[in-house]
């Protein structure tokens, strides 16, 4: 009885490495032009939607996104370019023109407000 249950455990162990593998994850932090807990919410949401995000947190502060992604699913181009959309900027890339002039005001930069 002991033998079968040292092999049932063997075997248990065995099959169990393959569930134990880590998916490998980067991150990324992008410079984005957001002003506000709205451009927060909005830029967080978004990223939310993008595949293979796990998480994105929006530092009001310093306007800085950190994004935990699965680079087999998604890549850093994707990323700023799902911000970009929003009317932000990202990193180095402008905002698109159009989603930025629907931004609220108080969300626009700040030579830009009315």
């Amino acid at each position: 009885m002991k033998k079968i249950t040292l092999i049932f455990v063997l075997l248990l162990m065995i099959s169990g490495v393959g569930f134990a593998q880590k998916v490998k994850q980067d991150t990324i932090r992008i410079q984005t032009s957001g002003q506000c807990e709205m451009c927060k919410e909005r830029i967080e949401k978004a990223l939310a939607y993008e595949k293979g995000v796990k998480s994105a947190d929006y530092n009001e502060e310093n306007a800085v996104v950190t994004v935990i992604y699965h680079p087999d699913k998604t890549n850093p181009d994707k990323l700023r370019k799902a911000i970009t959309a929003l009317g932000h900027d990202a990193d180095d890339q402008p905002g698109d023109p159009k989603a930025y002039a629907k931004l609220p005001n108080c969300c626009k930069k700040p030579q830009d407000r009315k």
